[in-house]
């Protein structure tokens, strides 16, 4: 049975058969996030801030715990925007990711020096993204998760002919996208219930895990524009 048929049945896209899906997975040591339409709707107020949804916080600390059992260490996680952003610092302060790369219009300079930090292949990353200035670093990572929307319809069907991604989500970041992109992941992992069942109990294997997360020091870099 197919591990992701829950989620294609409402919607999700995939564009490779799973075992290659889990091929791509099995490498993955880090997760990166696109910050705007990826964890919102990509509206922002006045200063440039843009906030986050609960419901994706929750879905990205379960794909760290779960990329956790998996690997028995800390995968790597950060966020990359084009924007200064206060959500996105608080965000990655608040969750302890291991950098938030802030006011990179050239995503791929902020890529480069988060795989020089942690010592990582681009084919060992993780990335969740929505629109077009996040291709150029999809086009190198292991794992492509588009968060799709219907006004990005025509988008995603290029970015599919470009061959930029391995799954695309039915729903947007404002409709809570990111967790669909999150649960399935997982899903693909096989240990879903293994981790919803450390969550929700507070297990010592959980309360392991969120000591090592906990202890993890955000490195936030800023480009002045």
């Amino acid at each position: 049975m197919s591990l992701l048929r829950p989620f294609t049945t409402l919607g999700l896209r995939t564009t490779a058969p799973e075992p290659e899906l889990l091929r791509r997975l099995a490498r993955t040591k880090a997760v990166l996030f696109d910050w705007d339409g990826v964890f919102n709707n990509g509206f922002k107020d006045a200063d440039g801030g843009s906030p986050f949804s609960e419901v994706g916080s929750m879905g990205v600390n379960m794909l760290r715990f779960a990329l956790w059992l998996r690997n028995g260490s800390l995968p790597k996680a950060a966020v990359i925007t084009g924007q200064h952003n206060p959500f996105a610092e608080r965000f990655s302060q608040r969750e302890r990711l291991h950098g938030v790369y802030m006011g990179f219009t050239n995503k791929p300079d902020a890529f480069d020096a988060f795989l020089k930090q942690h010592d990582l292949q681009a084919d060992e990353v993780a990335f969740f993204f929505d629109d077009v200035l996040d291709l150029p670093v999809a086009a190198r990572c292991g794992l492509r998760i588009m968060i799709g929307s219907p006004v990005t319809a025509w988008l995603v069907e290029q970015v599919l002919d470009r061959k930029e991604a391995d799954l695309i989500t039915g729903h947007s970041g404002g409709d809570n996208g990111l967790r669909e992109a999150t649960d399935a992941v997982i899903a693909l992992l096989g240990s879903g219930a293994e981790v919803i069942g450390h969550r929700a109990a507070y297990s010592e294997t959980y309360q392991r895990y969120l000591s090592e997360r906990q202890a993890v020091v955000p490195e936030v870099v800023r480009i002045e524009r």
